[in-house]
């Protein structure tokens, strides 16, 4: 039973591969391809953590540390592939794309070293670093150049700020209409995916409301509990 102890450790290590494509895809200027990576590594993300528990692969790997692969591989795929696609990207003209880059690659660090990341609920608290997300939604949305770095430089403000945002999965409280949007936000996000990152606006505005739900959601059970 070992080897599938490993299998789940080297499935979790995939997303590092997936990302270093992704960062190729990035330099080539590749945007449907690199999110299309960073989509499949988000697949790995999903089915890695019920799979380890599943096989009990702690116990039978006790000398590999689970959680530590996985903050490695999410910090490459969560932080620093959106880092260079700011610094490479369409989004934001030098020099406002490397401050941005660097310092979404800073904030991000200084997340996921955080041990308060996660409430008793399950939830975030402050903003989760999953800025492949967010980057994703601006290509899609392409808003003005101020805009963009307002929504950028507010999102690292809320990393450190006692603020919580719904985990898809595991917060308990309204899930089966949070694992409904998810379900939504992968078939929209696919969809703008395959329209080349410019969807038609019914399915732009689409996005942009689920988005706006996952955005407050966890506000609003934070403040009603």
């Amino acid at each position: 039973m070992m080897w599938k102890a490993w299998a789940v450790h080297l499935l979790t290590a995939s997303g590092a591969a997936l990302a270093l494509f992704a960062a190729l895809a990035v330099s080539l200027h590749e945007w449907p391809t690199a999110f299309g990576l960073l989509g499949l590594a988000l697949i790995v993300d999903a089915v890695d953590g019920p799979l380890a528990r599943l096989l009990v692969v702690g116990d039978r790997l006790p000398w590999i540390n689970g959680v530590v692969l996985d903050l490695v591989v999410d910090y490459t795929t969560y932080v620093f592939v959106p880092a260079l696609m700011l610094i490479e990207g369409p989004l934001l003209s030098p020099p406002y794309g490397a401050i941005a880059g660097v310092g979404v690659a800073l904030v991000g660090a200084l997340y996921f070293a955080d041990a308060r990341m996660k409430t008793k609920a399950s939830a975030f608290r402050g903003f989760p670093a999953v800025w492949n997300a967010v980057l994703f939604q601006l290509m899609v949305y392409k808003l003005p150049q101020p805009v963009t770095l307002l929504i950028l430089a507010l999102l690292a403000l809320l990393t450190f700020m006692p603020v919580e945002f719904v985990h898809p999965v595991r917060v308990k409280r309204w899930r089966p209409l949070t694992l409904a949007l998810t379900v939504v936000w992968a078939a929209l996000a696919l969809a703008a995916l395959v329209a080349d990152l410019s969807p038609p606006l019914p399915v732009t505005l689409a996005f942009a409301l689920v988005n706006l739900y996952f955005a407050l959601v966890g506000v609003v059970q934070q403040v009603t509990r």
